[in-house]
């Protein structure tokens, strides 16, 4: 597959001028109102304080994959993860890619979900974590393959600014000098974002390479209770799981399922 996220960043770079030209960032500021004055639940908190540390993700398409579940509704299936024992959610808003909308952050948020929730897009302006605080999120994805490391000491300040938690994403040894800038989770990413090649083997690789005192999260690739067991011997916090519950007919109960077998 060719390199897919060049072609994200792209299509991301043109998407966000299109809406700043519709709503401008101004606008959009003024449209946060109150909301800063209520604070988000802490995510990093959240995976912390957890046994189970799953993050379980709404993720009806990828560009790898096509439609997992195309009918899949925001308004039921994060609020059965809440309810089957997850201890945060990832929810996607990219559109074009992921079949993914701000919207649905919101609708779970208005169906009753009350934990943390993880804005899953590609974040390269200011202006999406405008939009990610207003539709409800608690966190947001920054992925170190892209953004420069001023770029990404300017999201993570504004992020906090506005209250909510950076998840830094890091997939290989050259990305990991992102982590010496600071975040509030490190996330390793087991799958190439170029190449959608999937390793579960790279977060143990990288592990011991984080900060010492990190909340460490492993995403994508996790389909086996005992690899979140092993995960979590090797100091990992989070697991990000979204397909391997997205593709059953019931994620909910999917989600409950694996809980059930993971072992300490």
């Amino acid at each position: 597959m060719a390199d897919i996220l060049q072609e994200i960043i792209a299509h991301k770079s043109v998407e966000i001028e299109s809406k700043k030209a519709a709503l401008p960032y101004s606008t959009l500021e003024k449209q946060l109102g109150d909301i800063l004055d209520t604070p988000c639940p802490s995510m990093r908190q959240a995976l912390m304080s957890s046994k189970s540390g799953i993050i379980a993700e709404f993720k009806r398409k990828s560009p790898s994959k096509g439609w997992i579940k195309e009918s899949g509704q925001a308004a039921e299936i994060p609020l059965s993860y809440q309810q089957n024992g997850a201890s945060a959610l990832s929810i996607l808003t990219d559109t074009a890619y992921f079949g993914g909308e701000d919207a649905f952050i919101s609708v779970a948020r208005q169906s009753g979900v009350t934990i943390p929730i993880l804005y899953k897009n590609f974040v390269i302006d200011e202006y999406q974590l405008l939009q990610a605080r207003l539709c409800g999120a608690s966190a947001t994805l920054l992925i170190a393959a892209c953004l420069t490391k001023e770029r990404y000491r300017d999201l993570l300040r504004e992020a906090h600014n506005l209250g909510l938690e950076v998840l830094l994403e890091m997939h290989s040894e050259s990305e990991l000098d992102y982590a010496s800038i600071g975040a509030d989770m490190y996330g390793i990413n087991n799958r190439n974002l170029g190449t959608f090649i999937t390793d579960v083997q790279n977060s143990y690789r990288l592990s011991t390479l984080l900060p010492q005192d990190a909340c460490r999260v492993s995403e994508s690739g996790i389909s086996n209770p005992r690899t979140v067991s092993e995960l979590r011997h090797a100091g990992f916090n989070g697991f990000l799981i979204g397909e391997n519950f997205m593709k059953q007919e019931n994620p909910g109960k999917a989600l409950k399922d694996f809980i059930d077998e993971i072992t300490d």
